[in-house]
């Protein structure tokens, strides 16, 4: 089921909401978790097995490890192992064939498996609390129908963000739905809706038509247009997305960590991985990072470990090599800057631009890897974007990627991307006067959302399918 779908806001949501809070506190939780289940199985009824298998899993492996704590490093080994060989074999195991085929020219048979939505969020959820009991930071939880609600509550099930078990332990029991949290809920998942339909859909229509055609039919500056269309889009439905999960946390007490933070303002990569999906990036770090060793070793292994977070980025991304280079082009910017230290502030608006250009360059670049079919098609693409590829003949005229509806909505999305507009309303006097336009705004983005929801048939999140 999607967020920005007619089901979800005008029957699935109120109904939970209007049946939450009429029960008793001690009944709130396992009506969380019966919905979050309805709303998984709504669209996968028989991946739903998969979730659930993950859940017990992790809940038996987790009492073992707490348990028997002379064993506890091989019972964790074992239980990770488990929870990656099962995302293995779901989102993995048709690229490793056919890589194998390619390879040794070989004709192996496999069944082409379907990838379950969202395993890759749901999976990293059930290995951080596993990680978190043998690391003592959290008390193992005896109660699977809590570890349940934990794993696969619906707010952040599918896309994020990943929200690690030591952050949110003290609110499954101990959580206070107040009016201020539903408000600011309701507010914030309009946010998100209205980033989503009336930003992201709109750019994608344009990205989409550049990158569906062969790269020799357009130019540099249509190349360009399509790379920053897209750069666009993939901030605001993914940014978009995680303010409706943020904003579907508060309304039901929750209150999950952000997801980012204004990341193309940053003048670094460094910065800008500190700023983009925080909850991936984290994770990364409290779990592999520190784990491998961290900055605590050599400045060479320290290098390789920072290499390694970024290679398995890639890999989590996507069963694609685009996906595997486009990590570590993003790891080969963060050695760079950790060799030479460019990635540090410096004095004068000069120096300042330059670093933010460059970071605009490298992750815009980064973007075209990850948006294309192939990395021919990206190799390709990104020499066009340069005007390496020679001369080349546009088949369409610039009118035909962008209208001036899809002109305006990039000058918006530019402009809404850098904390301008947040800034502007922080500065507000917070009269009732004031409150009464921010509300009304808010009722014009859903309305308007609302009939771009009615006017498209379907409406994929781009992260649904990692």
């Amino acid at each position: 089921m999607l967020f920005s779908s007619m089901t979800f806001i005008f029957m699935f949501l109120p109904i939970v909401g209007l049946v939450y809070f009429c029960l008793p506190k001690t009944w709130r939780n396992y009506w969380l978790l019966l919905a979050s289940i309805l709303f998984y199985a709504w669209g996968e009824p028989a991946y739903v097995l998969i979730m659930l298998l993950t859940i017990l899993i992790n809940y038996v492996g987790a009492i073992l490890v707490d348990k028997y704590q002379k064993y506890k490093k091989l019972l964790l080994i074992g239980t990770v192992l488990v929870n990656l060989g099962i995302l293995f074999y779901f989102k993995y195991f048709n690229f490793v064939m056919q890589n194998i085929n390619a390879l040794f020219l070989s004709h192996i048979s496999f069944v082409d498996v379907i990838m379950p939505i969202g395993i890759s969020f749901y999976t990293f959820q059930a290995i951080s609390y596993v990680i978190d009991v043998y690391r003592g930071g959290v008390q193992v939880q005896k109660r699977l129908s809590k570890l349940a609600l934990y794993i696969c509550l619906f707010p952040q099930l599918i896309a994020g963000p990943i929200v690690k078990y030591h952050d949110i332990e003290d609110q499954i029991d101990n959580r206070k739905e107040t009016f201020d949290k539903v408000y600011y809920g309701v507010q914030r998942f309009i946010i998100g809706l209205s980033k989503k339909m009336l930003i992201a859909n709109t750019l994608g229509v344009v990205a989409d038509k550049i990158f569906a055609q062969p790269v020799t039919e357009f130019g540099t500056g249509i190349a360009w247009l399509g790379a920053l269309a897209y750069s666009l889009q993939l901030f605001y439905d993914f940014s978009g997305y995680s303010d409706m999960a943020i904003g579907l946390g508060s309304i039901f007490g929750f209150k999950f960590l952000e997801n980012f933070n204004y990341p193309y303002i940053s003048k670094s990569i460094t910065e800008f991985w500190r700023r983009w999906h925080i909850s991936l990036s984290t994770w990364f770090k409290e779990y592999l990072y520190i784990p491998l060793g961290g900055n605590r070793v050599t400045k060479k292994r320290n290098l390789l470990n920072l290499l390694i977070v970024f290679l398995a980025t890639g890999i989590w991304h996507g069963a694609a090599w685009n996906f595997v280079v486009w990590g570590l082009w993003h790891g080969m910017f963060i050695l760079i800057e950790k060799i030479t230290g460019i990635h540090k502030r410096v004095s004068g608006w000069l120096l300042s631009l330059w670093q933010h250009a460059y970071t605009i360059l490298a992750f815009v670049i980064g973007w075209v890897m990850f948006r294309s079919d192939n990395m021919k098609y990206a190799y390709d693409y990104i020499r066009n974007m340069f005007g390496l590829k020679g001369h080349v003949v546009s088949l369409y005229k610039l009118g035909y990627y962008i209208d001036n509806i899809e002109v305006i909505t990039f000058i918006v999305a530019v402009l809404c991307a850098i904390p301008v507009f947040k800034n502007m309303i922080n500065m507000g006097n917070r009269s009732k006067w004031y409150q009464l336009g921010i509300n009304t705004w808010t009722m014009c983005l859903f309305v308007l959302s609302a009939s771009a929801i009615a006017a498209s048939t379907y409406n994929p999140f781009i992260y649904f399918r990692f």
